[in-house]
């Protein structure tokens, strides 16, 4: 369920023409990013290694400069997702983490990273609720593409 919400998270991000980056943290010891979401993400968003458990580094900033709001996703939620959020928010940037779209090894971490996170400021969400927060209005070919992609 989780892969599915990443997927419907990238394509409404593709849809609404928002910029994304993608980390993996120590991928030589921990292993690649999943490829049926390698290959949702395409050629063109680039995977970005790292060793800091926060995604938050001047690659990540490049890609969301001049961004207030900043959608997260991703593995580990008690640790990366939680540090990338409470780095965000110390740049005076507003989080928003999508709960159905983070994980953790165990459902006490990922409960605890997501107390974590909104303890630190994020905002937590679900991706249908962002997606269609982005999008505004309903009837047009966006709107579509996002309503088949979070079915």
């Amino acid at each position: 369920r989780t892969l599915a919400r990443l997927g419907a998270l990238i394509e409404g991000a593709r849809v609404l023409g928002l910029p994304m980056a993608v980390t993996e943290q120590y991928p030589k010891g921990l292993g690649h990013t999943v490829p049926v979401i390698r290959e949702r993400l395409g050629d063109d968003v680039p995977t970005l290694e790292k060793l800091r458990f926060s995604a938050l580094d001047d690659r990540v900033r490049a890609r969301f400069s001049g961004r207030r709001n900043v959608v997260v996703a991703g593995m580990e939620t008690h640790v990366c997702v939680y540090l990338t959020v409470r780095d965000l928010v110390l740049e005076g940037r507003h989080p928003v983490v999508c709960i159905d779209a983070v994980l953790s090894r165990t459902a006490v971490d990922r409960e605890a990273g997501l107390e974590l996170a909104r303890a630190a400021g994020a905002t937590l969400s679900s991706v249908e609720a962002v997606l269609f927060d982005l999008l505004g209005v309903a009837g047009t070919p966006e709107f579509k593409r996002i309503s088949a992609a979070v079915k």
